[in-house]
């Protein structure tokens, strides 16, 4: 069946493509698949984009549907959530208690339908009063019958016991509990069930209602996979695609090969063109003849040697040209060099076999066969054509550097032609790559996260964040999306965040890490300028993708102008910077005032517990940021001590360390005052929070990095944020360095 060609230009094609859907997947649900212990995924008319940390659940996301959907596909026991593993042998022990309860894996489909296209679903419809719902299919992986499946275990339990009077060793005979049963019998035990959802009988989160059964079509053995089938292909673009390069080994696809199967089953064949039929012909009549001649005394001396004989038939070197295989044997891809005027040309001097283009250039080209392979053959499916293709892409970043990264995922869905009413393609893109990311806008994207934790079972959750674009207010929406797309961050792809005022922080905090907490270089850790002034724009995604971070920033103390007029106690605005030891001095910082706004003198900072510093959420519990400033910290000079606090990174670092930047070793810093010697520790304070205000940063924090090895004090307020970080994230304490100074007076 072809599609007929029902647009002009590609840009009204996409446009009418979104505008005319009329079937497509709204949504699928997942309980008990690997980490994915019950979620939900919304998915995106168009394209979706599945991003998250590492493990965090997006592969298996894609890989339900081959479990589900692909005949040829199995289910292994490890496929359950790990803490199904105890409840099989939970089962065990209840047997002969009545019937038993045996985990199973679930998948709801849900599908987009319009009245015209209800012909399509009439096997799913719950009932004749549908009127437009959501129209549901459930998928179950459970037991072809418990009662069965508990005699078959028992059967091959006394089947393997050890004989009577043999000592016991540590050696179990299979199969020692129904875990393991399973692990090799699953397949027999098990099978997929199919049974059509109301969406009347589900909660707004599709979620079937406790007291509600719904009505079973099938098996996959006895044919109710056809209710699946009839209304959705899927096909899969796998990662790590093997293409051979000019020193390539083992199993390779060559790029020719593959246009030669495209050709094969796609492509008009010239069987009816007798031209090029006769030019075949003539070319295999010369080349026979010369054949003939070369080969001529080399089949002689063979037929010297006795063989092939007098009754023996002779040897003869011939040729047979198929057309069906000339491309895949004979026929290579090429690249065209450009000519003086840019141009390619096509003289054989400047063509270049495909190996000797990059592996980049040739997996784009590949992944493009590949998807227009996979839409033709869903347009010629034998008998009716399923309204719905879903392809799944995962990881186009191989072997993509970032340029091609950003084509691929702003042209893909331009590679497909123009769609017939009432038919719908629709990807899913499993990426870790920010640039493939941040061509989209928030709406397609669905944040697998870790966040989820049951005991010692690690679960996944999924966040939609069209949800955060529309809850968001617009300027901020569209800070976050130019910051994310202009600086390539990494944020959701990382284990936790850290945001940092500016470049010296940026600089020198991967280095305190790897002095005082380098436990943390185990974690995937992405680090934000935002200054002061932006960090709390990000706090709402944050918190929305539930991801763990830390804010480092300045106390940014700064003199308050006089009561207003009014007489109402309150001030009309903020003055110039100050030392932190100012009566009455406020903090400039925009985030501080924002998250501790009933604390904005700097005396409340500095006297604000650690256990405060994490903000609190819209209801008022512990959120997942957790701010770090500066705090008095003890400072000696001269044997005078005193508790003093820095206004910035910069000066509480020389109030840490005033012996070693005053000194010859700390002169690259420029933090050094001149005669220094002579002066009271209130005024080398004073002094210094002077040069910190026309201190060249860079210069300073490239002086601390080249002096790495010194015997200098990291600001005590980071390294409390990174112990928090580091707990946070339950990594092992073990080699975790604890500061020295939390023990004097603390």
């Amino acid at each position: 069946m072809k599609t007929p060609n029902a647009y002009a230009s590609r840009v009204g094609v996409r446009a009418r493509r979104t505008a005319e859907v009329t079937v497509y997947v709204k949504s699928f649900r997942i309980e008990n698949f690997r980490r994915l212990k019950n979620v939900r995924v919304d998915l995106d008319v168009d394209t979706t984009i599945f991003v998250g940390a590492n493990n965090s659940g997006k592969t298996s996301a894609t890989h339900v549907f081959q479990r589900f959907l692909d005949p040829k596909s199995r289910f292994q026991i490890y496929d359950f959530t790990a803490d199904c593993w105890d409840a099989f042998d939970k089962c065990e022990s209840a047997s002969g208690e009545g019937e038993v309860e045996f985990p199973k894996i679930c998948f709801d489909l849900w599908f987009e339908v319009d009245d015209e296209n209800v012909h399509r679903v009439v096997r799913l419809l719950p009932g004749l009063d549908w009127n437009e719902e959501p129209v549901g299919v459930r998928m179950v992986y459970e037991p072809r019958d418990s009662s069965s499946l508990l005699a078959n275990y028992e059967k091959a339990r006394n089947g393997t016991r050890l004989p009577e009077g043999k000592v016991e060793t540590s050696f179990k005979p299979w199969p020692r509990n129904l875990f393991d049963y399973l692990d090799k019998q699953l397949t027999q035990e098990y099978e997929i069930k199919y049974y059509v959802l109301d969406r009347r009988q589900c909660d707004a989160e599709l979620v079937p209602k406790v007291d509600y059964e719904p009505f079973c079509v099938g098996s996959r053995s006895s044919g109710g996979a056809d209710v699946v089938s009839e209304l959705i292909r899927v096909d899969f673009l796998n990662a790590q695609r093997h293409l051979a390069d000019a020193d390539s080994h083992g199993r390779a696809e060559d790029l020719s090969r593959r246009l030669s199967r495209y050709y094969q089953r796609n492509l008009p064949k010239f069987e009816a063109d007798l031209d090029a039929l006769s030019a075949i012909t003539d070319s295999e009549a010369s080349l026979n003849q010369h054949f003939t001649q070369v080969f001529e005394s080399v089949l002689k001396k063979i037929g010297e040697l006795g063989y092939p004989g007098i009754a023996n038939p002779g040897l003869v070197i011939k040729t047979s040209f198929n057309a069906q295989t000339i491309l895949s044997t004979s026929a290579r891809v090429h690249y065209a060099l450009p000519d003086v005027n840019g141009n390619a040309s096509t003289q054989a001097s400047t063509l270049l076999p495909d190996q000797y283009n990059g592996l980049g250039f040739k997996n784009l080209i590949y992944m493009a066969v590949e998807i227009l392979d996979f839409h033709h053959a869903w347009e010629e499916v034998e008998g009716e054509r399923p309204p719905v293709h879903l392809i799944m892409i995962e990881e186009p970043e191989a072997h993509l550097h970032a340029q091609l990264q950003q084509v691929f995922i702003r042209k893909v869905s331009d590679l497909l032609p123009a769609i017939a009413p009432g038919f719908q393609t629709q990807m899913v893109v499993t990426t870790h790559s920010s640039h493939i990311l941040y061509e989209r806008s928030f709406k397609p994207i669905r944040y697998f996260c870790r966040a989820k934790q049951n005991g010692t079972v690690n679960y996944s959750d999924v966040k939609d964040l069209s949800l955060f674009y529309d809850r968001e207010e617009p300027a901020t929406r569209t800070f976050l999306q130019k910051y994310l797309k202009l600086t390539h961050c990494d944020l959701l792809f990382a284990d936790a965040a850290i945001l940092v005022e500016g470049n010296v922080e940026r600089l020198l905090v991967p280095l305190i890490i790897e002095r005082r907490a380098p436990e943390l270089r185990s974690c995937h850790l992405t680090i934000l300028e935002v200054g002061g002034a932006f960090a709390h724009k990000f706090q709402k995604l944050l918190e929305f993708l539930e991801l763990t971070t830390l804010v480092i920033t300045d106390l940014d103390s700064v003199t308050p102008l006089k009561a207003d007029r009014q007489g109402d106690g309150g001030t009309s605005g903020q003055g110039e910077s100050c030392m932190t030891t100012e009566p009455a001095a406020v903090t400039s910082n925009p985030a501080l005032e924002r998250w501790f706004s009933k604390q904005t003198s700097i005396e409340d900072l500095l006297d604000l517990p650690e256990a405060e510093k994490v903000v609190k959420t819209e209801d008022g519990t512990e959120g997942n940021i957790r701010v770090s400033f500066q705090t008095r910290r003890p400072a000696t000079w001269l044997n005078t001590k005193d508790d003093l606090a820095g206004r910035t990174l910069e000066e509480a670092f020389a109030l840490e360390n005033l012996a070693w930047t005053q000194e010859k070793e700390g002169k690259p810093l420029g933090l050094g005052i001149q005669g220094a010697g002579s002066l009271t520790l209130e005024d080398l304070h004073s002094r210094i929070f002077k040069r910190v205000q026309k201190l060249d940063k860079t210069r300073f924090a490239l002086g601390v990095i080249a002096a790495q090895d010194a015997s200098w004090t990291e600001p005590q307020y980071i390294v409390d944020g990174l112990i928090w970080l580091h707990d946070r994230l339950r990594i092992s304490t073990s080699s975790l360095v604890t500061s020295p100074l939390t023990t004097e007076g603390e």
